[in-house]
């Protein structure tokens, strides 16, 4: 039995890399039946693309968007660093499917302000193929972080992040995850939204903010399905953050049954991977 929920938020998905949890996302798109979906951002990483690798997982993670569609659910799909080849198609919508690059919502209990977050990072502006070329040697540290936790599961020890210790010990990570966080808020509380809602940071997060005048609003990271396996879901004027159980996976053998309103959803989303280019 689905569970109903008003809003689910998720970002940061990397289709096509070999860090994507894919399989796991899959199994929490089936649990769930939202009104409204929202994927802010790198959900596609047309960055690492490569025709060569795109798992059975990761096309039904496309094919549970497109069943989520036919069944009435509003899906906005804002534009990140990793897929920003569509930010061409801004405000372009079929049935119920929109591109855009920001969003606001009124929610009951106020203005929610959503966005991938890239726009606060300088190396993005300035230096881009920097940003690649990290975003290359980050997935190799995934890579190499999977086959660690590999051994150290047959081992029966428990699992580990290679990338969050990395982060987590660089002091200039650190200043700029909080540097990101307090810049989202203050401008979210100069426009006097209640929440700001972002990815691209990979740090799931639900914590007040304040601003130097007193004000506060409510911040949000969705984090990722890379290392966190997170989700932030809205429902009866509350936020939660959903942390996914690791050991539920996607079997490709118990594959989605497709009408043919869905179908029409999978064949442009598989459009829009056939006309990625080949790394």
């Amino acid at each position: 039995m689905k569970r109903k929920v008003e809003l689910v938020v998720i970002s940061d998905v990397h289709l096509g890399t070999y860090g994507s949890r894919a399989a796991e996302l899959v199994v929490y798109l089936k649990s769930v039946d939202p009104e409204t979906l929202v994927l802010n951002g790198d959900i596609i990483d047309i960055w690492q693309f490569s025709k060569r690798y795109f798992p059975a997982a990761h096309m039904e993670v496309l094919k549970s968007i497109a069943s989520m569609l036919t069944n009435g659910t509003k899906v906005y799909y804002i534009t990140g660093n990793h897929d920003e080849m569509l930010r061409k198609f801004k405000g372009f919508k079929m049935g119920g499917l929109e591109i855009q690059n920001k969003l606001l919502l009124n929610l009951p209990t106020g203005k929610a302000w959503i966005f991938h977050g890239d726009v606060f990072d300088t190396t993005m502006k300035h230096s881009k193929w920097v940003a690649k070329l990290g975003g290359k040697g980050y997935d190799l540290l995934i890579v190499l972080n999977t086959l660690m936790n590999w051994v150290s599961e047959k081992l029966g020890r428990g699992r580990i992040s290679l990338s969050q210790k990395v982060k987590d010990s660089v002091k200039g990570v650190v200043k700029y995850v909080n540097n990101f966080e307090q810049t989202a808020a203050e401008i979210a509380m100069c426009s006097d939204y209640q929440f700001v809602v972002c990815g691209h940071i990979h740090q799931p997060q639900i914590k007040m903010m304040k601003g130097k005048d007193g004000g506060e609003v409510l911040y949000l990271n969705s984090g990722d399905w890379v290392e966190n396996s997170t989700a932030l879901e809205y429902h009866q004027e509350k936020w939660t953050l959903y942390r996914h159980d690791r050991t539920q996976v996607f079997n490709p053998s118990e594959s989605i049954s497709q009408n043919k309103e869905a179908l029409n959803y999978e064949q442009l989303l598989q459009e829009v991977i056939s006309g990625l280019q080949v790394n």
